[in-house]
């Protein structure tokens, strides 16, 4: 009898759990369920959760777990995952000069389309790496991201000679993450196919990154509230818990927001985020947009033009980039601390509904600063490897 009710009551106890359960999943936001049944399929070994790694003399390669691509996933909403890279096992300094992604069917390894690729992120610890240079000031004072590769842009190269230098032995942080616009009755398993190009020596220019991004302001007491002016007054954001900021006058900016039908021209100050003490000299810039996107740029307002204008083609047919045009210069373009600079989104989102945009870049500046310190302190090898 006490087996019985025993029995029983588990079985009532699992189901109220279930149901609990199913109950507080529905509720959950498109992103935040990809990232609860990503996480059961890869602890119970459903969906394989390992990373394959090949290191190569001069390339990294990684290919990511197995992600189930079951629904359809904007931009930050699908499945991914994250592994920490080391690029050689001593302290020898080493040089990255590009990064590339790329997708596959997760069985076959066939070659999928680009269009489940949402973004690669490469992230740093910048306590580790500027303490090793000596240069603890630069602490805390940029996101630690060193790039960020998204649809329309899966790789992407600095100029010949130059690279960002590292040591070698340190940690990097790469986060793949996948994307699907079109197909709604989706059941893919696709895997990331990731590359860091690297290479040891003196031969090159070192590289600081900086992240410049658009922030549009928003009611934080009625955030969803429609803009008058939605190109140049107040936005919706996205959420108000991701990617989010204050201006330290109280106000609310959003740097992931909702853009309406038609054409609009977003545009926001960046001297903040560029924090330019001196002259600076960009040499590449990686760009990050979303569907919809025409064309982003780098303005100086001073001078009253474009610093450079990256085209961006949409697909014709569906939703997706087929090409963001990335800037390089080997001859490098002044940005100046005392002229003010912004970047300028055009959008025209030519679907029946809202669309969520970010208008984001990576910019690569010649670091006279590192170049001295890696050759006053003798970390630079005499000969490239």
């Amino acid at each position: 009898m006490f087996k019985s009710k025993a029995l029983k009551y588990s079985f009532l106890f699992l189901f109220i759990a279930s149901l609990g359960s199913a109950i507080w999943y529905a509720q959950l936001s498109n992103r935040h369920k990809a990232i609860v049944k990503t996480t059961f399929l890869h602890q119970t070994g459903l969906l394989d959760n390992k990373w394959d790694i090949e290191q190569g003399v001069k390339e990294y390669k990684m290919l990511s777990p197995t992600f189930l691509v079951d629904n359809i996933y904007k931009s930050m909403e699908g499945p991914k995952a994250s592994n920490p890279v080391m690029l050689s096992k001593d302290s020898t300094v080493v040089w990255i000069t590009g990064f590339k992604v790329s997708v596959e069917e997760a069985t076959t390894g066939k070659k999928m389309s680009n269009d489940f690729i949402c973004h690669l992120n490469v992230d740093m610890n910048d306590v580790k790496y500027y303490s090793y240079f000596g240069l603890e000031n630069r602490i805390g004072k940029q996101y630690p991201r060193l790039t960020s590769l998204s649809h329309g842009m899966e790789s992407f190269k600095f100029p010949e000679g130059f690279g960002i230098p590292m040591k070698g032995n340190d940690l990097l942080f790469v986060t793949t993450q996948t994307l699907n616009h079109n197909i709604k009755e989706a059941n893919f398993k696709v895997k990331h196919r990731v590359s860091i190009d690297y290479q040891k020596g003196n031969a090159l220019k070192p590289l600081m990154s900086k992240t410049a991004f658009i922030m549009l302001p928003y009611d934080q007491y009625d955030p969803y509230k429609s803009p008058i002016d939605p190109g140049a007054d107040f936005c919706i954001p996205v959420e108000t818990k991701n990617h989010s900021y204050d201006d330290g006058k109280g106000n609310k900016l959003s740097g992931h927001w909702v853009v309406p039908v038609g054409k609009n021209t977003y545009r926001s100050s960046i001297n903040h985020q560029l924090a330019l003490k001196d002259s600076l000299r960009l040499q590449a810039a990686a760009i990050h947009v979303h569907p919809f996107a025409t064309q982003i740029m780098l303005y100086n307002k001073t001078l009253d033009k474009p610093v450079f204008i990256s085209k961006i083609t949409n697909h014709t047919k569906n939703i997706g980039l087929s090409k963001i045009e990335s800037f390089t210069s080997t001859a490098g373009v002044w940005l100046y601390a005392n002229q003010e600079y912004e970047i300028i989104l055009e959008v025209n989102n030519t679907s029946t509904e809202n669309q969520d945009m970010m208008g984001s870049m990576f910019l690569f500046f010649y670091d006279g600063e590192m170049d001295r310190i890696l050759k006053d302190k003798k970390l630079i090898s005499t000969t490239v490897k």
